[in-house]
């Protein structure tokens, strides 16, 4: 299994502050052995996430660091020129010595759809087109009057992650051979409010191995919140109060971490939190991320040394060697 940290980078500070404590962030836990950093995509709304630009930023931190894999979760591709996102892809994974993971969605906020001239209802059949224009890129074939994709990209013909909430989305990816990304959290079905976030998540898994070809090697993200402090009493502190800014009508601050899936605690906490989600076992990649905790940047920095120092290793993780961080 890898170990990877995810970031909304949602920092309470202005954007270019935000930018740079990720970026510290993510050379924090390529110090700690981390194998991946991924870094989502949101377009105007600051407070649902900071990065409307993912490329450009995983660029800048391909610079500072020298081992730890970099991925997109997720660029949302309907929004986006698919030929356009293969040059830049392409150009990113050479500036970073062949470490970018490219994870792709047709999600993002419907209202977003509207500045790109695009319309939400129809965002799968957009996804659908995009995804086979990036992958014909990729695959060196003719875009159109003889233009072929320069620099040529085939080794991100494998690098491929799909995010899905749905069945028929961990269908799609398996049939492709592409990895499959699973959120942190997802709405519950009218039909079954009280269900887990492993019992929806599931049949999702179900459906990827039963369409990955026989033989594509498997490739599960599973992210996950989880936010470790030095004593229970800090980790609920902040839980708390990162979690009662959704404004949503909980009684207690339990009933909050149960409905956002939070794994929030000492390390032992998280330990035995984590091992209770039986879609762990299934999984390649253990994606961790603090929100909606959303902690100051001190606390993360430190969750990232106690997630790898005591809490994966529990969980049967490896680190990989420690780097120094460039700033170069």
């Amino acid at each position: 299994m890898r170990l990877g940290f995810f970031s909304r980078l949602l920092d309470d500070e202005p954007a270019g502050e935000r930018y740079r404590l990720a970026a510290e962030q993510i050379g924090h836990a390529e110090s700690f052995g981390f194998d991946t950093a991924w870094v989502a995509q949101h377009h105007f709304d600051g407070a649902e996430g900071g990065l409307p630009a993912p490329l450009v930023f995983l660029a800048h931190v391909a610079a500072r660091t020298s081992r730890i894999r970099l991925g997109t979760g997720i660029i949302t591709l309907p929004l986006e020129h698919p030929v356009r996102v293969a040059e830049d892809t392409a150009v990113l994974d050479l500036l970073s010595g062949g470490r970018l993971e490219v994870g792709v969605g047709s999600g993002g906020t419907p209202s977003s759809f509207a500045a790109f001239g695009k319309e939400s209802a129809q965002r799968s059949a957009i996804y659908a087109e995009h995804l086979a224009v990036l992958v014909d890129a990729w695959s060196g074939r003719d875009l159109g009057g003889g233009n072929r994709l320069y620099p040529a990209a085939p080794r991100l013909l494998d690098a491929v992650w799909e995010a899905t909430f749905s069945v028929s989305g961990g269908a799609r990816a398996g049939r492709a051979g592409n990895g499959l990304m699973l959120s942190r959290t997802q709405p519950r079905p009218e039909e079954h409010p009280e269900a887990t976030l492993a019992e929806i998540q599931r049949p999702i898994v179900d459906a990827y191995y039963a369409n990955l070809p026989a033989d594509a090697a498997p490739r599960i993200v599973a992210s996950r919140t989880a936010f470790v402090a030095d004593s229970r009493a800090e980790a609920l502190r902040y839980a708390e109060r990162g979690l009662s800014r959704a404004r949503l009508p909980f009684e207690t601050s339990r009933d909050r971490i149960t409905a956002f899936d939070v794994h929030v605690g000492t390390p032992q906490d998280v330990i035995d939190s984590l091992k209770a989600d039986p879609t762990l076992d299934r999984v390649t990649d253990l994606v961790l991320q603090v929100h909606s905790v959303d902690p100051p940047h001190p606390l993360i920095l430190r969750s990232i040394e106690l997630l790898a120092t005591e809490v994966a290793p529990a969980l049967g993780w490896t680190p990989a060697p420690s780097t120094e961080m460039s700033t170069t």
